[in-house]
């Protein structure tokens, strides 16, 4: 779990380098500190997911943008879905939470 996590971490930093413009933030640009703020937010969220053992970590995609935390992906049912939310949502950081999640059909 711990190799997970660290790689996580690395992966989430990696991306959030690539995405730094400038230093100041505009309405449609964010700072550097943003960025690395929102990435920080994302990496936590996603280890917080990873080890809970109700939801599958894996199946849930994790967005930030200043300290709005986006959740996408595929869920088994309406209990994984709410406590997807309520884990981002107990993240430090975290501003509001947008569940974007859905729970996959029976069949």
């Amino acid at each position: 779990m711990r190799l997970i996590r660290i790689l996580v971490v690395l992966l989430v930093a990696g991306f959030g380098a690539t995405q730094i413009q400038g230093c100041a933030s505009t309405d449609t640009h964010r700072s550097t500190g943003e960025t690395m703020d929102d990435g920080g937010i994302t990496a936590r969220v996603k280890t917080a997911l990873l080890e809970d053992k109700d939801v599958s970590g894996l199946a849930v995609n994790v967005n930030t943008y200043r300290g709005v935390v986006q959740l996408t992906g595929f869920v088994d049912d309406e209990t994984q879905r709410s406590k997807a939310e309520s884990i981002a949502r107990d993240v430090s950081g975290v501003q509001s939470v947008k569940n974007d999640l859905q729970v996959k059909p029976k069949g």
